[in-house]
This record gives structure tokens, C-alpha cells and sequence, in this order.
């Protein structure tokens, strides 16, 4: 009996520690290359060098994704909420002038960056991607407070967002 307990508690560890949020963002995230709205190259890192000492949502999308669109909506109530956050959109585009039309196209209002590899790529690899949109919140001190959210309206990030812009 006490050998089943001890076995049941190391799974529970074991799932618990690697279900646990990254608080800091990967090496390869953070040297990925990417490509401003102007056709200048500017690495991660330096972007959120950019915003240090702000709250930052981070929304990775793309124009060709159905779920990102639909979302949109959801993430500008969010701008409305929390108008004192930074939001930064990455793209997950493979082609700059779709990017372009894409913002356009659904007014989306914040700081532009284009990833230089798509979802499969080094930045999406880094960051776990496996889904978009997904959302990230970085708080002043620059720490991931939100790893992953996949719905602008998600509890979890509404609840986040309201501690980080204190």
C-alpha cells in the first residue's frame, strides 16, 4: 500500500513539474530574428527590451487563421479593458505583404512583428506553439505571468491581466 501512495505521489510530482509555466522565454525565442511592419529585422528580445516595464499581451496570429479573426473582437474588448497593457502581435504569416492587408483588413491596433519561420519554426518551437491564436502575458519586470492561452476572454488571462497592470 504505502509503495502504491509513494508511486501515486511521484506521478503527481512528475505531471505537476512539467505542467508548470515557463517564466522566461527560451534563448531561441528570444534570438529569433523577426520583421517590423517598415521591412526592418529586429530580434525578439530586443521587442521586449522595447516594452520593459510594461504589461505586455503578446497575441500570436495569422490573417489566414478562421480562430485568430474570430478572436479579434474579443482581443480588442480586451485593448478597452486594459488600455494601459502594450499589445504585440506576432504573425505567423509566410508572406510580409499578406501580414500587411491582414492588419489592415481587421483594424488590428497594437505593435506588428513577423516571424521569419512560420508555426514550425524556431520562435513557435521555443514557445510550445501548437495552436493560434495564443496569448501570453509579460509583466513589468519582464517575467511570463501567462504562459498560454488560447481565448482572448479566457478567465485565466483576464484574471492575469488584472494583477500584471497594477
Amino acid at each position: 500500500m504505502k509503495k502504491i501512495i509513494a508511486l501515486l505521489s511521484l506521478a503527481l510530482f512528475i505531471t505537476s513539474c512539467s505542467n508548470a509555466q515557463d517564466t522566461e522565454f527560451k534563448k531561441e525565442a528570444l534570438e529569433n530574428v523577426m520583421t517590423t511592419t517598415s521591412k526592418e529585422t529586429i530580434t525578439f528580445k530586443e521587442i521586449l527590451e522595447k516594452y520593459k516595464g510594461k504589461t505586455i499581451v503578446i497575441d500570436v496570429w495569422a490573417s489566414w487563421c478562421p480562430d485568430c479573426i474570430k478572436g479579434m473582437p474579443k482581443v480588442k474588448t480586451l485593448q478597452k479593458e486594459f488600455p494601459e497593457a502594450t499589445y504585440v502581435f506576432i504573425s505567423m504569416d509566410k508572406n510580409y505583404d499578406s501580414w500587411l492587408k491582414g492588419i489592415e483588413k481587421y483594424e488590428v491596433k497594437g505593435e506588428h512583428y513577423l516571424t521569419s519561420d512560420g508555426m514550425k519554426g524556431v520562435f513557435g518551437t521555443a514557445i510550445q506553439l501548437d495552436w493560434i491564436p495564443r496569448y501570453m502575458i509579460v509583466n513589468k519586470e519582464g517575467k511570463i505571468v501567462l504562459f498560454k492561452a488560447i481565448e482572448a476572454d479566457d478567465n485565466k488571462l483576464i484574471n492575469t491581466l488584472k494583477k500584471a497592470v497594477i
